[in-house]
């Protein structure tokens, strides 16, 4: 077949159709808890809260569909993470005794009255409790997204065998900033910039504090 047989692509300038908006998905964010955080050794603790407050916070700002999630909080694995919590104040944690998400009843009752496509999802541990729901919410017809710096496991190799597993399953691998900025995706959308920023500036490592200085030192502008 020659160059000439070829049909050749048009571009057009419109996102493409598996980039996340704020509209077309649930977070689900599962287990940011003491018992759980203390045996994760993939991530370090202040990193992984740290990348936690920034995806609850972007999902705050843009009007998300969450749920918060919570497994034997009272009995055994103590009370989510407060970064966590904060920015949706008044919402009820749905706690659990099942390790896999989607089996728990009261959360499917909120993924169905939520009723979006798309399901992206955060927590400990990546290898149980990331894996079940991803596996489960694929094989019943959602589009799966994991943000894998704002999950965690026991070791490095079972953080990352987890993640094997459920992108070769189809879901979707992201990361915490991603995230943020792919909801944002263009700094012209002024009503979201300085939330956008200002999150990036807080919670966004070395790209915040890039934004920090270029702001205060020549008054920058992304836009």
């Amino acid at each position: 077949m020659t160059n000439a047989n070829i049909a050749q692509p048009v571009a057009f300038a419109k996102p493409g159709a598996t980039l996340l908006n704020a509209n077309d998905h649930t977070l689900v964010m599962i287990d940011f808890q003491s018992q759980m955080a203390f045996a994760t050794h993939s991530i370090d603790a202040v990193t992984l809260r740290n990348n936690a407050a920034l995806v609850s916070h972007a999902a705050a700002g843009f009007g998300v569909s969450t749920i918060l999630t919570t497994v034997a909080e009272k009995s055994f694995s103590g009370p989510m993470f407060e970064e966590v919590t904060a920015p949706f104040p008044g919402q009820a944690l749905l706690d659990r005794t099942s390790m896999n998400t989607w089996e728990d009843e009261a959360v499917i009752r909120r993924v169905n009255e939520i009723a979006k496509p798309r399901i992206v999802l955060a927590g400990l541990w990546t290898s149980v409790c990331i894996v079940g729901p991803a596996l489960s919410a694929l094989d019943q017809g959602f589009e799966v997204y994991v943000i894998a710096d704002a999950c965690g496991d026991v070791s490095t190799e079972a953080h990352e065998r987890a993640m094997d597993r459920m992108v070769q399953a189809g879901a979707r691998p992201i990361t915490s900033l991603q995230y943020l900025l792919e909801l944002q995706r263009d700094w012209a959308r002024t009503d979201s910039y300085d939330m956008t920023t200002g999150i990036a500036k807080k919670f966004g490592g070395a790209y915040g504090i890039g934004i920090n200085y270029a702001k205060s030192m020549f008054n920058a502008h992304e836009g």
